[in-house]
């Protein structure tokens, strides 16, 4: 399917690693136009190259701590104009609240939460000046399956569905989309991180966090690749009616109510019971 995205520009922030990286590599195979920001100059440095090497399109990286006051508006000013906007950085903290140090709480909300609607207020203002462009927001599905060992991660998932949901409802009046992505657990560095803190609540050693994965649906969390395609697909012409609302990609786990509420036998099979 050609999905009308060649020459494009697209800002990926968080695009060092994971979804953001994969994403990245998505775009560019559809002959897109990169802006990678992160915090990792020398990642961001051989994605570049490698990018550039393989689809022969334009990156530009910015490295930077995205989590710092004033830095998104100092990113936008240095990008300039685009067609794309994927806000995907994000690092809050996983575990129940008494075992939550809220300064870290802190420090996830700045980044992701208020990051995420600082970023889009920069560019939808431009995106306006424009005649139009496309925001997709990469959230996650513990905003609509509430979870009480990841609490802040839920809290600040659902206030982003709100935001996305509240400004793409109007957006298109613009000629601006504006779309959420909820991932479930994807096979990342990050995941590995939260599966290791809820493997530490489940069974009091972090280091069975792998067989949590028999509780998941068909065996495996998600690829960071699957969630890359998905979010393509959003922000191409293809997909040019969807706005305000949220894509749920978990293989199923929200409709389940949780990957610790499934099926006997397959928390049998992690050792649950």
């Amino acid at each position: 399917m050609n999905l009308d995205l060649s020459g494009k520009t697209v800002l990926i922030t968080g695009a060092s690693k994971g979804i953001g990286l994969a994403t990245a590599w998505a775009f560019a195979a559809e002959g897109c136009h990169l802006h990678l920001a992160a915090r990792n100059a020398e990642a961001l440095s051989a994605a570049a190259e490698a990018i550039q090497a393989r689809h022969g399109v334009t990156v530009s990286i910015y490295p930077m701590n995205l989590g710092e006051e004033g830095a998104m508006p100092t990113l936008a000013e240095a990008v300039g104009d685009i067609d794309i906007l994927i806000n995907n950085a994000g690092d809050i903290p996983s575990g129940p609240l008494d075992a939550l140090d809220p300064a870290a709480i802190r420090r996830g909300f700045e980044l992701k939460v208020f990051g995420y609607m600082e970023l889009t207020r920069a560019y939808f203002s431009k995106m306006q000046a424009r005649g139009g462009g496309v925001i997709i927001n990469d959230i996650g599905n513990s905003g609509e399956n509430w979870d009480a060992n990841y609490i802040a991660g839920s809290t600040g998932n659902a206030a982003l569905m709100a935001f996305t949901r509240a400004l793409g409802g109007v957006s298109l009046d613009d000629n601006i989309r504006v779309v959420g992505v909820n991932p479930g657990p994807v096979e990342t560095d990050r995941m590995v991180k939260l599966m290791k803190r809820r493997a530490q609540d489940m069974y009091g050693d972090e280091t069975q966090w792998e067989a949590l994965f028999a509780m998941y649906p068909g065996g495996r969390p998600a690829k960071s690749e699957e969630v890359a395609d998905l979010m393509v697909f959003l922000a191409s012409p293809r997909a040019a009616y969807i706005t305000g609302t949220i894509v749920t990609i978990d293989g199923g786990i929200a409709a389940r109510g949780s990957i610790i509420k499934t099926s006997k036998k397959a928390q049998a099979a992690a050792g649950a019971v």
